[in-house]
């Protein structure tokens, strides 16, 4: 059977939304011309690694720093928020439908990463790189994502759900029609440093006690894949490759590298909202920002500045600029997006190590 090719606006119906689509017209993409001109350079740049080129002690210190982030109390008066891992989880959800299928899609993301990194650093001491997940590494080989590095019980953040039907989370979407799915077990986290975490908000927009769940699954794998990456990295505007990369189309197989990499996991990271609280969000977006500087970087001139689309989901729209001001609820105050362009400047200062 020939793979599968839907837009992400199949993808995002068929399993109840991953994230939100597009329902009405968007107005025609601007990409906005910027005269080419870099930034300071930061004087220390930290270099961000994949999770299996960190060291055995620096995975486990990075485990010990998010569960920190969990014990850590929050001053937030948000409702539901506990912790300091809660804020970075309530800012998604509560500005979801402002982010996703949206121009800044990806620079918001960009700074959402900086700012849990800082705090990883700032408020739990961890001093080694901040990581991603390369998950073509996985899916271009023979084995099952299931046994990647990053589900180790160990070195690891732990494996798949435990058997459940249903699924202990029902706000969690599924994925209904599609021969195969879910991938795993669809229930709590049985093994590794999460299998008793307790989240404090989701599932969607709910707030409530309940566990961290996965459905780890190689229906995926293709949507995953090397080849994937470099059919999005193709793309020759800005228009075309965020929107390759948000929702996969016509240049890719199955359903992109971002959706692809949120459904191969399963459970909560599945939720348009929620989805931060499983910490492997973290390295996801993480190696989808990887991705875009990979991009930004084969053409620097031209593509250090390039935005496109619109600022909103639904009419009216307008076209996001660099000076579009993008708000993080109460983490910080809103940033233009002018300001995370460029990854060796400040407030970004990092580089990827490959």
């Amino acid at each position: 059977m020939a793979p599968l090719r839907f837009s992400f606006l199949v993808l995002a119906v068929a399993l109840q939304s991953i994230f939100l689509s597009q329902v009405f017209a968007a107005p025609a993409p601007v990409e906005e011309a910027q005269p080419f001109q870099r930034r300071a350079k930061c004087a220390n740049i930290r270099i961000r690694k994949e999770w299996r080129d960190l060291t055995v002690a620096e995975r486990q210190d990075y485990i010990r720093a998010v569960k920190c982030l969990m014990s850590t109390p929050s001053t937030s008066t948000r409702r539901g928020v506990v912790s300091r891992f809660d804020e970075f989880q309530a800012c998604h959800i509560d500005l979801t439908d402002e982010v996703h299928q949206v121009g800044h899609f990806l620079a918001w993301h960009r700074h959402f990463l900086t700012l849990y990194a800082n705090a990883m650093r700032d408020e739990c001491g961890y001093q080694g790189p901040a990581t991603y997940w390369d998950w073509s590494r996985d899916a271009d080989g023979p084995g099952r994502m299931r046994d990647s590095p990053v589900f180790d019980p160990v070195t690891g953040f732990g494996g798949d759900g435990a058997t459940s039907s249903p699924s202990p989370n029902p706000g969690n979407p599924g994925f209904p029609g599609f021969p195969g799915f879910p991938g795993g077990g669809g229930g709590c986290v049985a093994t590794g440093p999460f299998n008793t975490t307790r989240l404090n908000l989701g599932p969607g927009t709910a707030v409530g006690e309940h566990c961290l769940t996965r459905a780890i699954g190689d229906q995926m794998k293709s949507s995953l894949t090397s080849a994937n990456v470099q059919a999005t990295l193709a793309q020759t505007t800005f228009e075309t490759f965020r929107t390759t990369l948000e929702n996969g189309g016509r240049a890719v197989n199955g359903f992109g590298i971002h959706g692809g990499g949120h459904a191969a996991v399963g459970g909560e990271m599945v939720n348009p909202y929620s989805s931060p609280g499983d910490p492997l969000f973290y390295l996801h977006h993480g190696n989808l920002d990887r991705i875009w500087w990979k991009w930004q970087s084969a053409d620097l001139a031209n593509r250090l500045n390039a935005i496109s689309g619109p600022t909103t989901q639904r009419p009216p729209f307008t076209n996001v600029t660099l000076n579009f001001m993008m708000p993080y609820t109460s983490l910080i105050p809103p940033l233009a997006v002018r300001e995370i362009m460029d990854i060796e400047a400040e407030p970004s200062c990092f580089q990827y190590a490959d």
